[in-house]
């Protein structure tokens, strides 16, 4: 299969943009990715001059290589996985056949199908002007832009700017790894082959998410991870849980195994992987999923008086100011946590605190995260192991006990609540299907404080996976009423009841 990717959309150069003098711009934004499309869009409503710089393609790593790739491919995987364990439900096939290049040319479809929203018309229409070059700032409140065609340079002024360049994959320095064309989440997208043997080295969500993918797909896939287990930032139990079902998948998982390096074949596709053990892996492809680095090379941020934090992401402070008092950061550049969804509320919050001066701060209380493994792990505010230091209890319903699971056969996870004592919801863990729209719920509730009594007096619809959010949430209000004052008083109540109707 030939992978096709669509030309960009050639923007005005700076000094043809409609009506916007390049010497005066209120809001210069870099990067064209969730963060900063949302950011320029938002400014421009505002009625904000506003520029938008993109150095390769509008959409970012969302629309090409992260979310709509990835779940497109888990979407092919699940279809593979139902057709394979059909016969648990009196339903069997034949034959399971695997038409890899069908399967990646629905991943590009579902992207093109999406390009359009993200594309240079599309957010001209707000009102903010792109160019596609590369930007480097060259002071506090300069930059030069270079466009990609003709190599044009023009200098700006500008009074605020974002910076929204996002992240990259990073590859370690491992011994061998040089002579070797290793995947990332950014150049799995296009093969053209399934490997055979698919070696994946980090089992953090990209690397859980494409091997348990790839394995589904028909790839004999082993996933390396130097930690003792998969998904570390996730809770223990949900951990073991997704352990258990990419092994039934066929995933060899192996944990506390450190590589050590790495000896290419001749082909400079195909290897052997050895760990610290001693062990080796042979492999026809291998994936890297060991984290990402910020996209700061070439943007002049030291000429700008902008700062790094340690790990070389934009230091900022909680309403995304950098060191510059001029210049905000929003994305993965910023070095806050990784998701498409937050880039999106963080450019707009950027944007709208340069543009009108406001100071809104980021809310880290009530961030979601997903994983998108079978089964998918979401999580949201503080977690259950830190629940008891917090003065806080946890209430949890097992998914054995959810009607719309057991029809399912699908009921190894759970639902969790961390709640404080007055009641309001301060954490939740959901494993199981479909877990993404149920968190959505629970990060509504952090955000909102609300307490189980809100969530149990909200009619919820049967049989569904968020019986279980319910039922937690039900199950802490029983034991409210069941202790302490309030217990008391529904026993004179009850008491008294009955005495009058003698």
């Amino acid at each position: 299969m030939t992978t096709t990717t669509a030309a960009p959309t050639t923007a005005p150069a700076v000094g043809g943009v409609r009506g916007l003098d390049p010497l005066d711009l209120d809001l210069l934004v870099i990067g064209g990715g969730t963060a900063g499309l949302v950011a320029a869009k938002t400014a421009a409503r505002f009625g904000a001059r506003t520029l938008l710089v993109e150095a390769h393609r509008m959409g970012g790593d969302c629309l090409w290589t992260g979310c709509v790739p990835s779940k497109s491919l888990i979407a092919a995987a699940q279809a593979a996985a139902a057709t394979r364990n059909g016969g648990a439900f009196g339903v069997s096939s034949a034959s399971l056949d695997v038409d890899f290049g069908a399967v990646m040319r629905h991943v590009h479809a579902a992207i093109h199908e999406i390009e359009p929203v993200d594309s240079v018309e599309a957010t001209e229409e707000s009102g903010a002007r792109v160019v596609l070059g590369r930007a480097r700032f060259t002071g506090h409140r300069t930059a030069e832009i270079t466009m990609l065609e003709g190599g044009e340079s023009v200098a700006v002024r500008f009074r605020q700017a974002v910076i929204a360049t996002g992240s990259a994959p990073a590859v370690p320095t491992l011994d061998g790894i040089e002579a070797l064309e290793v995947l990332t989440s950014d150049s799995v997208w296009n093969l053209e082959q399934l490997p055979a043997r698919l070696a994946v080295l980090g089992a953090g969500a990209i690397g859980s998410e494409l091997g348990q993918a790839f394995a589904r797909l028909g790839s004999s896939v082993t996933l390396v991870q130097r930690g003792e287990r998969i998904l570390p930032k996730e809770d223990p139990d949900a951990s073991a849980i997704v352990t258990a079902a990419m092994q039934r998948d066929g995933v060899d998982v192996r944990v506390g195994s450190a590589a050590v390096r790495v000896h290419a074949a001749d082909d400079g596709l195909s290897g052997t992987l050895h760990l610290a053990d001693g062990s080796a892996i042979e492999f026809d492809r291998l994936l890297v999923a060991l984290g990402r680095r910020p996209r700061i090379d070439g943007l002049g941020l030291e000429a700008a008086g902008v700062q790094l934090d340690d790990a070389g992401f934009v230091r900022v402070d909680d309403t995304l100011r950098t060191s510059n008092r001029r210049i905000w950061a929003a994305g993965d550049v910023s070095g806050l946590p990784q998701f498409t969804h937050l880039a999106g509320v963080n450019g707009s919050l950027a944007a709208t605190n340069a543009a009108l001066g406001l100071r809104r701060r980021v809310d880290a209380d009530a961030v979601p995260r997903v994983t998108f493994t079978h089964p998918e792990v979401g999580a949201v505010g503080l977690a259950p192991a830190d629940a008891e230091r917090e003065g806080c209890t946890v209430s949890e319903v097992r998914h054995s006990h959810v009607d719309r699971a057991i029809a399912d056969d699908e009921t190894e996870g759970f639902t969790r609540l961390v709640i404080d004592r007055k009641g309001h919801v301060r954490g939740a863990v959901v494993v199981g299907p479909r877990a993404g729209e149920t968190i959505g719920e629970a990060s509504l509730a952090v955000r909102q404080g609300l307490r189980t009594s809100d969530i149990a007096s909200t009619t919820h619809p049967y049989p569904t996976y968020s019986d279980a959010f319910w039922n937690a949430a039900i199950a802490d209000v029983r034991a409210r009423l069941e202790r302490g004052t309030v217990g008391t008083v529904i026993g004179l109540l009850q008491h008294w009841r009955r005495f009058s109707s003698r």
